[in-house]
């Protein structure tokens, strides 16, 4: 049923109480004022303008990608650091042995000495002995996470240097082990059966001894590059991943305080969107008045 009337100047004027054309309007831009306040509360309530695929497809994705890398990052920076301190421990323990070596010249040197009485001698081949068996543990447990760069047990050692897996950082092992055998097999020249219970066998270690104390300070420096190579890496990955961080935060991360003048823009926009609806529906209300 529809009523209409003309004013003078005027389109007619109607009113249904079938259809109400002003309560469906009122109502269209009250839903475009909710869902436009829905979003504004997601954006201040997670400080994300795109939270998921469906705010921006293609920068949700950019950042997902970058997420995963900088994720990857992680476990990069895991790797140098256990292989940093595989290295710390082979560096600590190099260093013992190099003071343990100059223990063993000054002692060696004592016993070269040919005036010697032989108590002297026995006690100083003694001291000797005790100074080799401190290097062999000293090699022995010089191990971090399984790993000892000093007992010939492993030639090197690797960490990841890259997100993707295909760069990686080589640490060399140094062999500081005293051999039990024959002849030396590594950076210390004299064997586990060198002795100085005579003053030629003293001057002969003597020898070894010195050549075994420049091998353990190359192999120290050596070690000391890579130690100072990881720190470098590591420094840079975490500089990386701040800046993957960052470059995600400008991809998606909301505008708050913009957000937040807009959230209270809307919710007044709402209240009188819910006003206008309310008074569209009353509009029909009105046609009653013809009929007395």
């Amino acid at each position: 049923m529809r009523v209409g009337y003309l004013r003078k100047g005027l389109p007619i004027m109607s009113f249904s109480v079938n259809t109400n054309g002003g309560a469906l309007i009122a109502l269209q831009n009250l839903t475009t004022t909710e869902g436009a306040l829905a979003k504004a509360q997601s954006q201040v309530s997670t400080g994300l303008a795109v939270a998921t695929a469906a705010d921006n497809g293609a920068v949700w994705a950019i950042a997902q990608n970058q997420r995963g890398n900088s994720s990857a990052l992680d476990s990069v920076k895991q790797s140098l650091q256990r292989v940093q301190s595989t290295v710390d421990v082979a560096t600590s323990a190099g260093s013992s042995v190099s003071d343990l070596l100059n223990q063993l010249r000054s002692t060696t040197l004592s016993a070269t000495d040919t005036s010697l009485d032989a108590t002297s001698r026995s006690a100083l081949n003694t001291q000797f002995q005790q100074l080799v068996k401190q290097i062999q543990n000293v090699v022995t447990n010089a191990s971090f996470n399984g790993t000892n760069l000093l007992n010939n047990s492993v030639t090197n050692l690797q960490a990841l240097a890259s997100s993707d897996g295909t760069q990686h950082l080589t640490v060399g092992a140094q062999n500081l082990s005293i051999s039990t055998g024959a002849a030396p097999s590594g950076q210390i020249t004299f064997t586990g059966g060198t002795t100085i219970s005579t003053a030629t066998a003293a001057t002969n270690a003597l020898a070894l001894i010195n050549t075994s104390i420049t091998n353990v300070n190359n192999s120290l420096a050596s070690l000391g590059s890579a130690s100072n190579s990881l720190t470098s890496q590591l420094s840079f990955v975490g500089n990386l991943q701040d800046t993957l961080d960052q470059g995600v935060g400008n991809l998606v991360d909301a505008n708050l305080a913009k957000e937040s003048a807009q959230l209270q823009a809307l919710q007044t926009k709402q209240s009188l969107g819910i006003q206008a609806l309310s008074i569209a529906n009353s509009s029909t209300s009105s046609l009653l008045s013809l009929f007395r």
